[in-house]
């Protein structure tokens, strides 16, 4: 975290709220807060107020928004898995709202450390993932007509949609790869690779994702290193649920992972098929265009090539 600091000249294009109008703002929603106590500037494209140690009040940043991203959907999302799922350990929106430029959300804070953060490891790792795997299936499993209707998640409209969508992303993967053949290191050729992966897609199914549950936005206790939840909805779209697996490519990651999402409910071969190939279509783009990753990268390509022969 860092400590704030009021009082300070804020940048026109990215202003710092005086405690004061944070405070007002927050006390719509629960007027027993008391202090700012931290700001946390190393978020994406909103700025979070830690209140009390105990509320994050979040506002965007507007030289920073991207068309993807929204405080108003994050709220929404948060809300309606809390309606349908209120185990579900996620932040608790307490409040949103506009006042004049600035947009906020007053949500309870997150107990724990981002992942990231800790070194996390075997066992305590795949208990993690596992619980993770279960709080995904959950959010998938959020009824999607609230979302459709309220006009603010963009996404796929139907199982066609959902299958051109990873068409497309693995053409352009696969493109990425064959305009530099010296990255593909695999005794696999590509263009084999490549048939394998188009038969692998079989599954539309559709559910509003996180689109990024990886480390920065999962959380655990770090004395215990057991999981405490996942944040940050900003990014949310509706398409495959796959999407929020492909982060977890590490054979023994994935394992952990996929034996959480099935743990309450189990899924048909086709699903698990159509992930193989959402998780290779978003390595192959890794060994194209992210060089520090790139080894990583091969090595679990060759182990899922491995798996599914």
């Amino acid at each position: 975290m860092t400590q704030a600091v009021f009082g300070r000249r804020p940048d026109p294009a990215d202003p710092v709220l005086e405690e004061a109008t944070v405070l007002r703002l927050a006390r719509r929603h629960l007027p027993s807060v008391s202090a700012v106590t931290a700001i946390d500037e190393t978020g994406g494209e909103a700025r979070a107020y830690v209140i009390d140690e105990r509320y994050i009040f979040k506002t965007q940043r507007p030289h920073r928004l991207r068309s993807s991203t929204s405080l108003e959907k994050a709220a929404l999302h948060e809300q309606l898995i809390a309606h349908e799922f209120p185990d579900v350990s996620i932040p608790r929106v307490l409040g949103y709202g506009r006042d004049g430029e600035i947009e906020y959300v007053l949500e309870t804070r997150m107990a724990g450390v981002a992942i990231r953060d800790v070194a996390l490891e075997g066992e305590a790792r795949r208990a993690v993932l596992f619980e993770l795997g279960k709080t995904l299936r959950r959010i998938h499993s959020v009824d999607l007509l609230p979302f459709e209707r309220s006009g603010l998640f963009p996404g796929d409209k139907d199982e066609l949609d959902v299958q051109r969508r990873l068409e497309r992303s693995l053409a352009q993967a696969c493109e990425a790869i064959a305009a530099q053949p010296e990255l593909w290191t695999l005794e696999l050729p590509l263009e084999v690779a490549v048939a394998r992966v188009q038969t692998l897609v079989q599954d539309g199914s559709r559910a509003p994702l996180h689109t990024n549950p990886g480390p920065e936005h999962v959380f655990v206790d770090p004395a215990t290193l057991r999981f405490t939840g996942i944040i940050d909805f900003g990014d949310a779209y509706i398409s495959h649920p796959a999407i929020d697996l492909r982060r977890w490519s590490n054979p023994s990651d994935r394992a952990a992972l996929l034996q959480g999402y099935r743990a309450e409910s189990d899924v048909s071969d086709a699903f698990v098929q159509t992930s193989r190939a959402v998780i290779i279509s978003g390595l192959m783009q890794t060994v194209a265009r992210w060089g520090q990753r790139r080894d990583e990268a091969l090595a679990d390509l060759a182990s899922i090539f491995a798996e599914a022969t």
